[in-house]
Parts: C-alpha cells; sequence; structure tokens
C-alpha cells in the first residue's frame, strides 16, 4: 500500500468519526476507466444492516488537503450519518410524486468517450413504491467543462447532491422514461442549474404549499410504505437544495403538517400519522400521473412497429 493511498485511508476515517460513522470494510475499486479507486463501507454503527449503509468511493488523487475538499467531505459524511438513520437512506421522492431510489453510481466522473468536452458519471434511478417494481432508468448524467470549474473535484462527496437532484428535475420534466430494460438515458447538468453570483445551485421554484406537499410524499412513501412507519429525517439539505429553500424552512413546513396531523415529529425526524397514511389513493394516483408524464405518447405507434421509417 503506498503512501498516498495509506493517507487517503487515514485522513476518511478520521472524518468519519468526526461526522458519528464508522468504516466497515476498504477495498480497492476501479473507476470507468480502470484508474485505482479506492471504495469505503460506512455506517452509524458496526452491526447496521446493508441497507443502511452507505458506499463512498474516492479516486486515488482525492486529496484531503485541500481546504475545499476537506469541506466537502465533512459535509457529506455528516449529513449521511443523518440520512442513514431513515428506513431507506437511497430512497428519494420527486416533487412531481415518484419514490425513487438510487443505485451503482460509478463514482467518480470520467470524461466522455465521444470526444465532447463532458464530464460523465453512470448510474440507475429506481421505482421504489413497495412493490418491487422492475421498473428504473439507467442513467449517463453529464456535466460541462464550464460547469465542472464550479465543482472543487469531480468526485462522489463534491457532486452527489446536484447529480440526484438533477435526475429528480429530469424526471419532473418527463425526460427520463422508467422502464424494464433499455439504454442509458442523458442527465444533463449545465450552469443554468447554478448561479455564480449567489453561489448557489437552483433547481426547482416552490412556495410553502408545494413544499408542505413534498413533505407529505417523503413521509408517506418513506416512512410510511416503505419505512414500516419508521421516521425520516424531515429537513434534508439535499431536499433543501432541489426545492430551492433551506433545511429550516423544510423543518417548519413538517410543524405544519404536525399541527394538522399529518406528521409525528422527533427531533428532526418525522413519520407518517395515519391522517398522511389515508391519502394512499391519492398519492398512487400521483405516482401513476408522474409515471405517466415519463412515457413520450409520440413513439408509442413506433414501439408498436407502426412507422415506415
Amino acid at each position: 500500500m503506498d503512501q498516498l493511498e495509506t493517507a487517503l485511508i487515514t485522513n476518511l476515517q478520521a472524518a468519519a468519526r468526526a461526522a458519528g460513522l464508522v468504516v466497515l470494510s476498504i477495498d480497492a475499486g476501479k473507476d470507468f476507466n480502470g484508474h485505482p479507486t479506492t471504495r469505503f463501507q460506512l455506517a452509524g454503527s458496526p452491526e447496521a444492516p446493508q441497507e443502511r449503509c452507505l458506499l463512498l468511493e474516492l479516486s486515488e488523487t482525492f486529496d484531503f488537503h485541500k481546504p475545499d475538499l476537506l469541506t466537502e467531505i465533512g459535509t457529506h459524511l455528516r449529513e449521511a450519518a443523518q440520512r442513514l438513520r431513515n428506513p431507506r437512506p437511497d430512497a428519494y421522492v420527486t416533487l412531481a410524486g415518484l419514490p425513487i431510489r438510487f443505485s451503482r453510481f460509478g463514482w467518480p466522473f470520467h470524461t466522455s468517450t465521444s470526444g465532447a468536452d463532458t464530464y460523465i458519471v453512470h448510474g440507475t434511478v429506481h421505482l421504489e413504491d413497495g412493490t418491487d417494481s422492475p421498473l428504473h432508468a439507467l442513467v449517463s448524467a453529464s456535466m460541462t467543462v464550464t460547469f465542472a470549474e464550479i465543482v472543487p473535484a469531480p468526485e462522489q462527496p463534491c457532486a452527489e447532491t446536484f447529480i440526484y437532484n438533477a435526475v429528480r428535475k429530469t424526471l419532473d420534466r418527463g425526460q427520463l422514461e422508467m422502464l424494464k430494460s433499455g439504454n442509458r438515458q442523458p442527465v444533463p447538468v449545465t450552469t443554468r442549474y447554478y448561479s455564480r453570483w449567489q453561489k448557489k445551485f437552483f433547481f426547482t421554484d416552490t412556495d410553502d404549499r408545494s413544499r408542505m406537499e413534498f413533505l407529505a410524499l417523503k413521509a408517506f412513501w418513506l416512512s410510511g410504505v416503505l419505512g414500516a412507519g419508521r421516521p425520516v429525517w424531515i429537513a434534508d439539505p439535499r431536499d433543501a437544495q432541489y426545492l430551492n429553500t433551506t433545511a429550516e424552512e423544510l423543518a417548519r413546513m413538517a410543524a405544519d403538517l404536525s399541527r394538522q396531523g399529518l406528521l409525528a415529529i422527533e427531533g428532526e425526524y418525522a413519520s407518517a400519522a395515519p391522517a398522511l397514511m389515508a391519502r394512499a389513493d391519492e398519492y398512487n394516483a400521483k405516482r401513476d400521473a408522474a409515471l405517466a408524464v415519463t412515457r413520450p405518447s409520440f413513439n408509442e405507434e413506433m414501439r408498436a412497429g407502426h412507422t415506415n421509417m
């Protein structure tokens, strides 16, 4: 084991401890181009089940000594420690009403093989509604060279949040199709998602009403359906970025939902109350409508073979 790899492991272990996480395993990996990576399995405790673990993959060039990277890894791990307390830490909801799960993202970014000036990361997004649905989308998220200048490094801790939110935004627009099988679909990440002046990301403009509806959706699916009533982190900064708001505002919205009898608040976490679960027909219909938007009607005839192309 060379000195660079040893330093990476030592620094990551220290950062994990500071975030309240334990390193369960360390394995050698390879990125898209075959370059060495180090894969860390982290959890909140040594006894954590597999579904409550975090996989963090860093390239051999990840430099903890750069102040911005140290900040990014610290923030990423602290937020991950909170998210790992969710019953399904890999599950999210979209504003349109889709419960989804992210998996198999191949960090770090790699340069495009087509010759374009872009950085790519591949992954999979699944429909995760408690029915073992086979519907999923293979995604190829790309950021331009210009956008890459904003990001401290093309690594998981620096990019996972905005990539996941770009995927959610693309689903909201009906520009990703959930299929039983299929090819990779593009998720472009450009400077339209970022304000250099304000130094922040923008994905979706929301108001109090839409944020409350989002939190109700989140609690219904992630706590009630997927979590057997267990609480979820209700003021996740990843959701705040997606909704163009703050974690504090999300906490305020959750308190309003609690007063309406829809959520049971437990500190920074909330679970779905029976009154919220009584809306199952409404949220299932919303899921179905959001899925319908992801099925482009213009190519249905071609799928059925009715084309002269």
